[in-house]
């Protein structure tokens, strides 16, 4: 696991995870809690459990428990913000480097950016669907999932089936 020392939040990673989710940038409340996703009203806890990466519903404190479910968390940004859209396209473009980075360390099966926009500002992308991208990090598979913050308009499940796309594809591959 890496620790930063900016904020209390800290990178979730160890080498051979199914997946590594990359949220945009912790939200204000996420950042005072010092926990990913801390927010009452991000989805992202459910919509993981919905999907099928984790057995129960886990709160954000616990959080450490997704190595044990092969998922990881890390950040395109680690300065807190109330809104992801307070971060400048420097501010992405450099956290997509060390993003890029980390997973050619770790090299989890999957790569989960949660957010088309920021996907696109971070890796200087014109046109993105959702879903699996036609890029790899060495062995990584990117995807592209809506992000789970309640500002989202896709329900949660809409949010679900798109995240249980990756997990299927995961257990197609056997590992």
């Amino acid at each position: 696991m890496e620790n930063h020392s900016d904020n209390a939040i800290t990178d979730i990673l160890a080498p051979g995870l199914r997946v590594v989710f990359c949220g945009i940038n912790p939200g204000k409340s996420s950042a005072h809690k010092g926990f990913h996703f801390a927010h009452p009203g991000n989805r992202f806890w459910k919509t993981i459990w919905l999907a099928g990466f984790t057995t129960r519903l886990l709160k954000p404190e616990e959080e450490m428990a997704l190595l044990d479910t092969g998922c990881g968390i890390t950040m395109l940004v680690e300065r807190p913000t109330q809104q992801a859209t307070e971060l400048t396209s420097e501010e992405l473009r450099t956290g997509g480097k060390v993003l890029i980075e980390k997973i050619e360390r770790y090299q989890p099966q999957a790569l989960a950016i949660l957010g088309k926009e920021a996907f696109k500002r971070a890796f200087g992308q014109r046109r993105v669907e959702w879903g699996k991208q036609p890029v790899t990090l060495g062995a990584t598979e990117v995807w592209v999932l809506p992000n789970p913050s309640g500002l989202n308009r896709a329900s949660l499940e809409e949010m679900a089936a798109a995240y249980r796309q990756l997990d299927t594809a995961l257990a197609v591959r056997g590992r």
